[in-house]
């Protein structure tokens, strides 16, 4: 499962641009994004992986719902969620995530503050090399 993101510079705030050959992959690839915006060195172990789920209408709902219960869990916490693993699938007329990330200490790690995602300009577009995706975040 491929997977890579961008920081991209949003007038004061700032995106992230993420591709993944599944749905789950890219959703993934912007929580990884998150993360890299909130922490430029990420340790290569520490914390423990906990789950998130959620599930929504639509696929922008679900992913603003995935990243605000990452962000929850960042602030209700103490950790950095990083490593982070993602399945998407269709459920009837909903879409379900179920997800994981490894929560490294804040305490650890020389993080920025990233107060909110947001619903500014994102996208999720299926693309011939599988999904891409384009999310703001208040900083």
């Amino acid at each position: 499962m491929t997977r890579d993101y961008a920081l991209r510079e949003h007038t004061a705030d700032i995106a992230v641009e993420a591709h993944g050959t599944t749905l789950g992959a890219c959703f993934a690839a912007v929580a990884d994004g998150m993360a890299a915006a909130m922490c430029e060195s990420i340790p290569e172990s520490g914390g423990e992986r906990f789950a998130i789920e959620a599930n929504a209408t639509t696929k922008k709902r679900l992913l603003y719902d995935y990243l605000d219960n990452l962000i929850y869990e960042r602030d209700v916490r103490g950790v950095l969620p990083v490593d982070n693993e993602a399945t998407v699938a269709r459920d009837g007329e909903d879409w379900v995530l179920d997800a994981s990330s490894r929560g490294v200490p804040l305490a650890d790690v020389a993080a920025r503050d990233l107060k909110a995602v947001t619903f500014s300009q994102m996208r999720i577009e299926e693309t011939a090399a599988g999904w891409e995706a384009y999310v703001v975040f208040d900083v």
